[in-house]
């Protein structure tokens, strides 16, 4: 990470949002899971499905739960003023809840922006990427 998040946890450097993300994620860290996205924000459920608002934060705990640690590695940030893009790659690896092995990875494509508070949030996330 470039710059540690402030006392908030959230990042004031739009690089640190997927690795404060995975953090989150493998803590089982609702709270902050939850913070580190714009009220209205979307999520890609697959390609061509999206959940976003209410309905994306109370999806959120079952995707914690049924979900294996993950691993992230930032390829790109691309900044215009209060708006990035964000592309990176990420591993789920472990067992699933079943007690299988499960191995999963992706290219995620995110957009994040900057609050008035100076701190970024997810705005789309997309772990689908380009497909």
């Amino acid at each position: 990470m470039s710059e540690t998040p402030d006392s908030t946890g959230l990042p004031v450097d739009p690089a640190d949002l997927p690795y404060v993300f995975a953090d989150a994620f493998n803590a089982r860290n609702l709270e902050l899971l939850d913070a580190l996205f714009e009220p209205e924000a979307a999520h890609v459920v697959r390609p061509g499905l999206m959940s976003s608002g209410a309905r994306r934060r109370a999806a959120l705990p079952t995707v914690v739960r049924d979900r294996v640690p993950i691993t992230v590695s930032l390829r790109q940030v691309y900044v215009v003023g209060d708006t990035a893009l964000l592309i990176n790659d990420y591993v789920h690896d472990g067992v699933g809840p079943d007690g299988t092995r499960v191995h999963a990875e992706g290219t995620a494509t995110d957009i994040a922006r900057r609050g008035p508070d100076g701190h970024w949030r997810y705005l789309i996330s997309n772990p689908s990427g380009t497909a």
